[in-house]
């Protein structure tokens, strides 16, 4: 499996969508991580448009300190927060995929924030390599 230039990856063999999303959110909360949102794509594209998709969940995290300290410096990253992860259905397991905050600020290349989001891929990192 390769990861796309803005993410990083790790696949759970034997473990549900539903167990990988407690594993999730126990990692993130270790590394100062809170869940904002959560949204359940199968669930939400049978209900819209009913069509069947493999489990899909899709959270918002957000490390309340760094967010914070971002949006001194950058008044408009809110555009880009909070943080991506994705944990979907994979080959018997389940593939968690966290967006990689380096990459998304590099949209905002003279903001002063490239030390926030070098943290919060550190941070990310422990928590996915903590799965």
């Amino acid at each position: 499996m390769n990861d796309p230039s803005y993410a990083f990856s790790k696949k759970l063999d034997g473990v549900t969508v539903e167990e990988a999303l407690d594993r999730v959110a126990d990692a993130l909360k270790a590394n100062g991580f809170g869940v904002l949102t959560k949204i359940d794509v199968q669930d939400t594209l049978k209900k819209k448009i009913d069509v069947d998709f493999r489990p899909y969940v899709m959270l918002g995290a957000c490390n309340p300190k760094l967010a914070h300290k971002a949006l001194q410096n950058e008044p408009s990253i809110g555009l880009l927060l909070p943080c991506n992860v994705v944990v979907q259905e994979a080959d018997g397991g389940a593939l968690v995929s966290f967006a990689d905050p380096k990459a998304m600020f590099e949209l905002v290349p003279d903001a002063p924030i490239e030390d926030v989001a070098t943290e919060a891929r550190r941070l990310l990192e422990n928590a996915k390599d903590q799965l």
